[in-house]
């Protein structure tokens, strides 16, 4: 499996990057294994979608991002997916201790979490059932206990701020993740440039997220590479060198993604609900088009993994959750995660698994991620300022 990409242990991934602008800062007890310059204030704008190697093809639409590429990129993690990455980058820890181990993943109460929406999917196989609301039963601090690193570096003196869109106020995922700090709700590109620059004129210390969301919409509806995404793509390069041309001394921005992403026809990806024997002994069936959690009936286990690897055969690979665990794809795990992740996992090469009856918007989408090929595993970080 030389086509797999698993994520670095070593101290060059998505989860380092805000613990190194802590310590560019000066925050004690904190290390800088990225290499950001030292820094009064720090911004980092996540560019959810945008991998190392679409940006490495499309330069010529992004020539100020492109020429900030001085340092090799970093891996994202596993799954390579937003809600596991972000949770990443904010609580500086795999997703094996952090336990948002995917796109959808097994909850307490027999369903699947879908954490972008903090609800859970009733009917586990069948047609899509109602997804009722998880707040309450399995709250988001509880699903993720740790303390964030905004949350740290609140405690060390640092005023942290979060620039996202509105509508993530007081969401499952900003109150497991990104807690800590002040909430600004940005609407449009104008409203989050006017908060990074704030954020770099304050005196200081002061470390300021900002999320950016379009490449990556544009990437699923059209696809990476569209004439779409690339207009998207020009915008937000524009955007980045408006905000770095302003920047005052000492302030270090720092530009990231959570995730490549990788065009697929749908027409040719496998169905998982028209293939009875994907379906065969499964309670649940989780993650994304690109990497599958597969919760199996007991006993079922090696069945399962049997039918699932007859089926994708060399377009993926098939493993238990026991050799996922052992290879490190999901870095430490706590027992409490543990039965999070599938018994089988499906992570896919060429091809995904869609569901067109229960997933069908999902299913009909041209640009996917999760798995751990280069495009959707490496990640730029580029930096400007200092």
């Amino acid at each position: 499996m030389d086509w797999i990409v698993a994520p670095d242990p070593d101290g060059r991934a998505l989860r380092d990057v805000l613990p190194s602008m802590l310590a560019a800062m000066g925050v004690d007890r904190y290390t800088d294994t990225i290499g950001i310059p030292p820094c009064r204030n720090a911004l980092v704008l996540l560019i959810d979608g945008l991998g190392h190697e679409l940006l490495r093809a499309h330069e010529s639409d992004a020539p100020f991002l492109a020429s900030l590429q001085h340092s090799p990129p970093l891996t994202a993690g596993f799954p390579t997916t937003t809600v596991t990455s972000i949770t990443s980058l904010a609580t500086g820890r795999c997703a094996g201790e952090h336990g948002l181990v995917g796109y959808t993943f097994a909850e307490p109460g027999g369903g699947l979490l879908h954490p972008l929406s903090w609800t859970a999917r009733s009917a586990p196989t069948g047609a899509d059932g109602e997804r009722a609301s998880l707040m309450e039963q399995w709250p988001p601090e509880q699903v993720q206990p740790n303390t964030t690193v905004l949350e740290r570096a609140v405690a060390a003196g640092v005023d942290v701020r979060t620039a996202v869109p509105p509508h993530f106020e007081g969401s499952g995922l900003t109150r497991a993740s990104l807690r800590g700090g002040s909430f600004r709700g940005v609407r449009e590109l104008g409203d989050l440039a006017a908060e990074l620059l704030d954020a770099a004129d304050s005196p200081g210390p002061t470390l300021c997220y900002g999320y950016h969301g379009g490449v990556d919409l544009l990437g699923h509806i059209h696809g990476p590479g569209s004439i779409q995404w690339r207009m998207q793509l020009r915008q937000i390069d524009a955007f980045v060198q408006m905000v770095a041309e302003q920047l005052p001394p000492g302030v270090v921005l720092g530009v990231v993604a959570d995730h490549g992403m990788v065009d697929l026809d749908p027409a040719a990806s496998i169905d998982a609900d028209s293939d009875p024997a994907l379906l065969d002994g499964v309670r649940l069936l989780g993650g994304e088009v690109r990497v599958r959690h597969v919760y199996t009936h007991p006993g079922a286990r090696d069945d399962v993994l049997a039918a699932w690897r007859d089926t994708i055969g060399e377009r993926g690979a098939v493993i238990t959750r026991e050799q996922a665990i052992d290879e490190g794809y999901f870095g430490p795990v706590s027992a409490a995660v543990s039965p999070r992740i599938g018994d089988v996992l499906a992570i896919l090469r060429t091809t995904g698994v869609i569901r067109s009856v229960v997933e069908p918007g999902e299913s009909k989408l041209r640009g996917h991620h999760g798995s751990l090929t280069a495009a959707e595993q490496l990640v730029p970080v580029l930096v400007t300022g200092g």
